[in-house]
């Protein structure tokens, strides 16, 4: 086990077997503890009585703060001399050179170290990823009692609509509000997220994995659980609110709401990684949705909406556009 401890206390500096005191990126002494009192006095600076011997090295070896840099400067470079040219810097040198040879000689008689897969690193990837979808409650966990909230405030809202002729609006209302909320709601993936990517910059830079397989593994980890927010909102909301009461129409709504989702989460993930800043991306992904609520053709129809915004956004709408009857209506 290696630590660096800088000035620590003598109780604390006894519990050592070895240390190393370095300065300038130069070794100034290496060994026990015990031995660092008696090298200081042939040395020529005897380590007084009752004093660190830590400290007493540290004050020694750091010239940043010296009066007389020149005579400071000298005095370490004569210390490092007659470490290089003492004993036990001479056995360490030695035992060090055997350790090499013994080292490349194992090494030849190893095989040789095979890169992992691509499908190797996403399946690990993923496998990390489940563990810390169920430990952390916050990533889907909290969204789950969220959409199931919002299912219970929109089935309530738009409880048990007829087929009259004044029940055609509310009914829009409620597909407008499944489909527009739902994906606004995806900004609560934004934290999470960003504790990934902090984690795969880390990673990348030490050179384990490439964004490919992060962002295929983040994917596929999320399918699942998409699907069962999907799922455990139209069950609630669907029948509340007295959509068509047949399994065709019942489980478009369900595949319809689970794209939604994905659509909503890979934005969340596209423009988190652009912008790795909580702040910045959950306000650039609110104003995203609130654009695409604006242009889906629910509340500025299609026929009366300028071209800028018919042209340039209503078509990469992810969430429905009003262009035929949703099948829950037909």
């Amino acid at each position: 086990m290696i630590a660096s401890i800088h000035q620590p206390s003598t109780s604390t500096f006894q519990l050592f077997d070895k240390v190393l005191l370095l300065s300038y990126g130069k070794s100034h002494y290496f060994g026990s503890v015990p031995e660092l009192a008696p090298f200081f006095d042939v040395m020529g600076h005897p380590i007084p009585l009752y004093t660190n011997p830590a400290e007493f090295g540290l004050e020694l070896l750091n010239v940043d703060f010296a009066q007389n840099q020149k005579a400071a400067m000298n005095q370490l470079e004569a210390m490092q001399y007659f470490w290089q040219n003492s004993s036990m810097s001479r056995s360490l040198s030695i035992e060090i050179g055997s350790s090499k040879n013994r080292a490349s000689h194992e090494t030849m008689d190893l095989p040789k170290a095979t890169r992992v897969s691509f499908i190797t690193l996403i399946v690990a990837l993923v496998h990390r990823a489940f563990i810390k979808s169920y430990r952390d409650v916050v990533t889907y966990g909290v969204r789950i009692g969220m959409y199931l909230g919002l299912a219970i405030m929109m089935g309530t809202v738009w409880l048990r609509l007829g087929s009259d002729q004044r029940d055609i609006q509310p009914f829009i209302n409620a597909v407008f509000f499944g489909s527009a909320f739902m994906s606004f709601m995806a900004v609560a993936y934004v934290p999470a997220f960003l504790e990934d990517h902090a984690t795969f910059i880390k990673e990348r830079g030490n050179g384990l994995y490439g964004a490919a397989p992060f962002v295929i593994s983040n994917f596929i980890i999320g399918l699942p659980y998409l699907l069962i927010i999907a799922i455990l909102f139209s069950v609630v909301g669907y029948w509340l609110s007295g959509f068509q009461p047949t399994a065709e129409a019942f489980f478009t709504w369900i595949m319809w709401l689970f794209l939604d989702l994905i659509a909503a989460e890979s934005l969340v993930v596209f423009i988190s990684s652009l912008f790795p800043n909580f702040v910045i991306a959950l306000t650039i992904t609110a104003f995203a949705n609130g654009l695409w609520m604006c242009v889906g053709g629910f509340l500025v129809p299609p026929s009366i909406l300028n071209s800028f915004w018919y042209y340039g956004f209503s078509f990469i709408d992810y969430q429905v556009r009003v262009i035929f009857p949703p099948p829950c209506l037909i």
